[in-house]
């Protein structure tokens, strides 16, 4: 049932990336030309023998699920390539994951655009390109400058998202977080450890908004729906692709109407030295697999984690069979 289901999902993003509406943004041209037919991917990975002889490679991921998921997907794709693989799906924040790539122990990990840009290098969320195009380029140039290779992005991008229950949505009079001031003073808001550094979390409610809440607390990042829940939290830092959004109007997301939230796809960064000894099916295989990452997929990658608590590896492992990506 639900590598059928995922098996839907991904053939609606196919289809929609055949029509010129995923990845790099909608086109306003048209055209007369009829469709691909939305099949898997036509692309099923081969193991090469001569990948096998490279060193290890050791896919890493930061510590929450979509990340973890992400993750696996390289990995066992990677694996199907031909390579000797490891994995370290739990590093914590991104200056962690960063600090373990630039050391070397790592390969790689999926990073988010926004993320890269705002954390590594104190670029304001608004100057922040809206398309993901040119956003990719400012971050690729930037990461070059530190000995990092950020290869294209996926489909889909994530973004931080203050939410709330829509009971208390409807109780405070609130749509957009402007709304907040003159409330927050008396609102808890949960978060991750590092949101108080985050300029596109505590840190830009702060400084952009002006706001001050009654209180913040650090909360593990698989909690922040239970804290609103059982009624701890007012708030709570979400993520644009969580599972939970999908699931009916139960929560709100409140819209960031100064744009201090941006939106960011994932790209992965890795090492030139990491693709020169790895081959060229090495970051080949990466963006093979990313092509029906569409966010409704994400949705439904999370959901089968979070909600079904399946294993993010064997959720990774339908997600490639149900793209042709892997032979089940």
């Amino acid at each position: 049932m639900p590598v059928k289901k995922l098996r839907y999902l991904l053939m609606v993003a196919l289809l929609a990336m055949a029509l010129g509406l995923v990845a790099c943004g909608s086109d306003d041209s048209s055209s007369d030309e009829a469709p691909a037919e939305p099949t898997a991917s036509g692309t099923t990975i081969e193991a090469d023998p001569a990948n096998g002889d490279t060193p290890t490679l050791t896919i890493g991921s930061k510590n929450f699920t979509e990340q973890i998921v992400l993750g696996e997907i390289y990995a066992q794709a990677l694996e199907a390539a031909g390579y000797n693989v490891k994995t370290d799906l739990n590093l914590g924040s991104e200056t962690v994951a960063l600090a373990a790539l630039k050391k070397g122990e790592i390969s790689g990990y999926p990073e988010y655009i926004s993320t890269a840009l705002t954390s590594f290098y104190d670029t304001a969320p608004e100057d922040v390109p809206g398309d993901v195009n040119g956003a990719y380029e400012m971050a690729k140039q930037d990461l070059a400058g530190d000995g990092i290779e950020a290869l294209p992005p996926t489909p889909f991008a994530s973004a931080n998202a203050v939410g709330l229950l829509t009971s208390k949505a409807e109780e405070l009079g609130v749509t957009q977080i402007s709304d907040l001031q003159g409330k927050s003073q008396d609102l808890s808001l949960y978060g991750s450890p590092e949101c108080r550094q985050r300029i596109d979390c505590l840190l830009g409610l702060q400084e952009n908004y002006g706001l001050e809440f009654e209180s913040f607390t650090p909360v593990d990042i698989g909690l922040r729906y239970e804290v609103l829940d059982k009624g701890q939290a007012d708030l709570s830092i979400v993520f644009t692709t969580d599972a939970q959004l999908g699931q009916g109007d139960k929560y709100t997301i409140l819209e960031d109407d100064k744009g201090v939230l941006p939106a960011g796809n994932v790209m992965f960064l890795t090492k030139q030295e990491t693709i020169d000894k790895a081959g060229p099916d090495y970051a080949a295989t990466i963006e093979l697999v990313q092509e029906g990452l569409t966010e409704k997929v994400m949705q439904e990658l999370d959901a089968r984690v979070d909600l079904d608590k399946e294993q993010p590896a064997d959720v990774a492992r339908d997600y490639l069979v149900a793209g042709g990506y892997i032979e089940q």
